[in-house]
């Protein structure tokens, strides 16, 4: 009996024993199973961390190339734009050089343009009173018809008709014609300033019979007659330096060679007063 209630003691603390080391075991386990699950949790943290650390090195990598090539792009700006910069000043430098030339020269030029506008003026005053002289000096022919005056732009004419020179067919001056010459030849003594042309013109009608043999064209009659003029001017103390003899013939005609009264007109002597060159 005793030995009985002993045996089932002993079972009763063998189960009681097997039951607290089951439970403990099945705690130990559902722990070791959290603590893996936590571990795969944190391994798969870990390696998105590490892929996303992979991300920003890569990130990083690429900003520190670009901020390199910058600064690289930002030196050659610099030396660029400086450069640049040296070249526009050398060039504003070599321009405001040529401005103050210019500016130098245009002042030359104004101070030129006013002297000539001054000799201009005076030329042109001279001009008129040697045109008022002749006025004066030849009023008689004038209202004859025998000459006329004209001035412009600075270039004075006084135009003889050939019958006051020249007898018809004739080249020589005659000798009512040395007094009118001798009256056109005190006003040009004082106007030294100038130099006189005479100039030599005929009509149209051609030379014939005897005189065609000494003057086979209207220019050799046109010639001769200014030669003569220019010559008596000479003798009577115009300097020959200041002379010249142009003969126009008939191609210079200032009226219509259809009537008697235009062909009066166009047989002339003009004396021409222009600057000296």
């Amino acid at each position: 009996m005793k030995r009985n209630q002993l045996y089932l003691l002993v079972l009763a603390c063998l189960a009681l024993s097997g039951c607290v080391t089951s439970g403990t075991y099945q705690q130990k386990q559902l722990k070791a199973e959290k603590l893996d699950k936590s571990l795969k949790e944190q391994r798969g943290e870990y390696e998105m961390l590490a892929a996303e650390n992979q991300r920003l090195k890569n990130d990083l990598a690429a900003l520190t190339g670009e901020r390199n090539a910058l600064a690289v792009d930002k030196k050659g700006l610099e030396d660029s734009l400086r450069s640049t910069s040296d070249a526009k000043n050398q060039k504003i430098g070599e321009l405001s050089g040529k401005l103050g030339d210019m500016e130098a020269e245009n002042k030359r030029l104004k101070e030129e343009v006013t002297r000539l506008q001054t000799l201009k003026e005076e030329e042109v005053r001279k001009t008129s009173k040697t045109y008022g002289d002749l006025l004066e000096q030849m009023k008689s022919e004038i209202a004859q018809g025998e000459v006329t005056i004209s001035e412009l732009k600075g270039k004075l004419t006084v135009n003889l008709v050939e019958s006051v020179l020249f007898d018809s067919g004739k080249a020589e001056v005659k000798s009512n014609g040395l007094v009118v010459l001798q009256k056109v030849i005190d006003i040009l003594k004082t106007v030294e300033d100038k130099v006189v042309r005479i100039e030599g013109h005929t009509d149209n009608v051609q030379i014939g019979g005897v005189l065609a043999r000494r003057y086979p064209t209207n220019w050799e009659l046109s010639a001769a007659r200014a030669i003569n003029v220019a010559r008596y001017l000479q003798q009577q103390g115009l300097e020959p330096t200041r002379l010249s003899a142009v003969a126009y013939g008939e191609y210079k005609p200032v009226a219509s060679n259809d009537t008697d009264e235009g062909r009066a007109k166009n047989r002339r002597i003009e004396i021409v007063l222009v600057a000296k060159e």
